[in-house]
């Protein structure tokens, strides 16, 4: 690899915006904000608009809009 083209990589934390939820993990992203976590270390801080925390699909929140099958879509489309 060659040397001073690759961006830094180092621990972040990121954080939800609508439920405050942190995590750390591995990121090449940089970000002026930074937060005392509870290990007393400071971590730049990137916040996200959407994590595990907050998607419907993780909290069973999520809503199925039809789970017809093929045969019963096609019978109701055309009203057989």
């Amino acid at each position: 690899m060659k040397q001073g083209i690759h961006p830094e990589y180092r621990k972040v934390v990121f954080m939800d915006s609508t439920t405050e939820f942190k995590f750390i993990s591995g990121s090449t992203r940089y970000s002026n904000e930074t937060i005392t976590m509870e290990d007393g270390n400071e971590y730049p801080l990137i916040r996200v608009d959407v994590s595990s925390d907050s998607h419907p699909f993780y909290t069973g929140r999520q809503k199925f809009a039809s789970a017809d099958g093929r045969i019963e879509r096609f019978n109701k489309k055309y009203q057989r």
